[in-house]
């Protein structure tokens, strides 16, 4: 009894002493000012200021101008908070994730939309850490390989496309994009044209890139307005929201469903859906696996893997029309790496160094997400000795930190170079991973396998294929534009090109593509 009450009055006293320096620290922090930014107008703040395309170059902008990279802006009375350095956002988001690692609402996504299946916008909390858990025991650097037979099928039915149509290029990377993530969420094998499972999940997946960017749409500012009826003057937002959301539980129920079917009858191969099923049904102790979590899960793949795909490789073209000689070195290296009458292979990617440093470029030159989905800060912090309030919304800006002239020199060239040294992968180079991916514990699960997917198609599109600027009618040089979509997923616009097979014996190669044995 004396022991109890020994261990009673220490914990109060623990928690005594927890508490008062916790208050501490809140005076105390309450007395630092605010990070700067431009002045905004009484009640609304800077929501007149606010960029609504390419934000995160205004952002970078007005970092500049106040020497700060820590930004700070309000809209309607919420604090914005724009993290424009690497130091800033492994400061934050990855020493201090413990608070930083919530979401903001976003209720047009989340309340209006039907997103909250997906955990990429999930507060942070018991039922995002399930979502994630079961995402990263199928997507973890060793488990993420099983899949690699599923980007290379893929990528050889990408060159075939590319060869009887080659002015599609958007088109032929998406069929490609959905082809994998259809093949590795589900185990569905998809149709050469206009196949129905990725028409559903493009249908479901387009309205969210434009309503993921912050300040889309004034809702997510003013939660209040999700009452407005729909038949209010500036309430179409609400129909917007109403017919997105019917499109959304479509790409979310029509593959999963698919996917049971086939895998009750037998005729699956292996795939996200089937390896947290039979978890499920093996009475798996992890609570985690329950079907509404599986299929949310599944459904979260297409969305944050199918345009990200397709930009990164879109870009990549565009690097290599810019340089013909970054092309020509690449396919050198693979000519000497890469066996006679065969095509690039995952067993050929420690020897192929350059083309894992167009990849790496190409992620870096023109990231794919530029401003990072943005956080929640639960609790007053301080930094640089600045007061960040709790409650305020944190955007990074990947956009800044991968264009920092400091660490890439001369940052909006293509220039592969930068990551090799000796003939190698210079390690002493920051990796862009360390943006492109997002930060601490919201980090992209999926990243080993998206890396994998992106690189497998480039060695193959630059094996086999000559690119080259196109040529009009008189013979003139077409210049493409470089002209990208502003949305959460940057994406170029559809771009002309002339895209040829390298030789008579590339073109054989790509028609018996078909015909190699891939092993799943």
């Amino acid at each position: 009894m004396i022991q109890i009450d020994l261990l009673a009055s220490s914990t109060a006293f623990i928690l005594a002493l927890y508490f008062y320096f916790k208050r501490s620290d809140e005076r105390s922090l309450s007395k630092l000012p605010l990070p700067p930014g431009p002045k905004g107008a009484p009640l609304i703040g800077n929501l007149k200021d606010m960029p609504t395309s390419f934000e995160w170059q205004t952002y970078h902008k007005w970092s500049k101008e106040f020497n700060t990279d820590i930004l700070r802006l309000t809209v309607a009375g919420t604090t914005l908070i724009v993290l424009d350095t690497s130091e800033a956002a492994t400061e934050l988001l990855e020493k201090k994730s413990s608070i930083y690692s919530g979401r903001a609402r976003m209720p047009m996504i989340n309340e209006l939309m039907g997103w909250n299946f997906n955990f990429g916008f999930m507060q942070y909390g018991d039922r995002w850490r399930k979502h994630r858990r079961i995402m990263h025991q199928t997507f973890h650097p060793s488990a993420a390989r099983q899949f690699r037979p599923h980007s290379l099928k893929a990528s050889r039915n990408l060159i075939r496309r590319f060869l009887d149509n080659p002015d599609d290029i958007i088109g032929n990377l998406r069929h490609m994009a959905g082809e994998t993530i259809m093949s590795v969420a589900y185990g569905l094998d998809v149709q050469p044209q206009k196949d129905p499972y990725i028409a559903t999940a493009e249908q479901g997946v387009h309205p969210l890139v434009a309503a993921a960017v912050p300040g889309a749409f004034l809702v997510d500012t003013l939660p209040f307005l999700k009452y407005v009826p729909e038949w209010m003057p500036g309430a179409g937002f609400q129909t917007k929201a109403r017919e997105w959301k019917k499109l959304a539980r479509r790409m979310v129920e029509v593959p999963y469903e698919a996917a049971k079917q086939r895998i009750a009858a037998g005729t699956a191969p292996s795939s996200f859906t089937s390896f947290s099923l039979q978890k499920m049904e093996a009475g798996s102790r992890d609570d985690a696996y329950q079907e509404d979590i599986i299929q949310g899960t599944a459904g979260t793949l297409y969305a944050a893997g199918s345009d990200t795909t397709v930009s990164a490789i879109a870009s990549c073209i565009l690097g290599l029309l810019d340089k013909p000689d970054v092309l020509k070195r690449a396919q050198a290296e693979l000519d000497a790496v890469v066996k006679p009458g065969h095509l690039p292979d995952f067993e050929d990617e420690e020897s192929l160094p350059f083309i894992t440093a167009i990849v790496k470029e190409t992620l870096r030159w023109r990231d794919v997400v530029p401003i990072a989905i943005p956080r929640l800060l639960d609790y007053d912090d301080e930094y640089k000795g600045y007061r960040i309030p709790a409650g305020s919304v944190i955007i990074p800006n990947a956009w800044a930190m991968l264009h920092n002239e400091e660490v890439y020199p001369d940052p909006f060239t293509f220039n592969p170079d930068r990551f090799m040294k000796d003939g190698k992968i210079d390690k002493s180079v920051r990796d862009p991973a360390h943006a492109c991916f997002g930060f601490g514990r919201r980090i992209c699960p999926g990243r080993y396998m998206a890396f994998s997917a992106v690189w497998i198609a480039i060695a193959s599109l630059i094996y086999v294929f000559d690119f080259e600027k196109a040529v009009d009618e008189d013979g003139n040089i077409v210049e493409p534009t470089h002209e990208y979509i502003s949305a959460l997923v940057v994406m170029p616009k559809p771009y002309k090109c002339s895209i040829k097979p390298r030789s008579k014996e590339a073109e054989t190669l790509i028609l018996s593509a078909d015909s190699q044995d891939i092993e799943f």
